[in-house]
């Protein structure tokens, strides 16, 4: 095991309005509103983020011109002592990051964080 998921993050054109509606759907109460960022979460394994996209193109399934849109957030101890590995398992380092992460795409191309607390 490199790392552990940390959550799933859902692009949206209004984060407050989609995390209000998982609120309800899943029980989770918004335990960060952060601007353009909302988590709801259990406090302890279960993390739901939405990130605002100001060009959202919602999904429209089974279309796959318009296909479905998240990242997964992995948590490691280390990023530079992860980064490696995954990319020998075949993920390609995107642009971007920040002090606490560093974005890359699976080897289908879907993007996914290396995150640090």
């Amino acid at each position: 095991m490199i790392g552990r998921l940390a959550g799933v993050v859902l692009d949206c054109p209004d984060p407050q309005a989609l995390a209000g509606f998982y609120s309800q759907l899943l029980g989770l109460p918004i335990t960060r509103a952060d601007g353009d960022w909302v988590d709801i979460s259990d406090g302890k394994t279960i993390c739901l983020s939405f990130q605002h996209a100001p060009d959202h193109q919602p999904p429209r399934w089974p279309d796959p011109a318009f296909p479905q849109q998240f990242h997964l957030d992995v948590m490691v101890d280390d990023i530079d002592q992860a980064e490696p590995q995954v990319l020998a398992l075949g993920a390609k380092r995107l642009p971007g990051q920040g002090s606490s992460f560093r974005v890359y795409a699976d080897p289908a191309g879907h993007p996914f964080c290396l995150c640090t607390a």
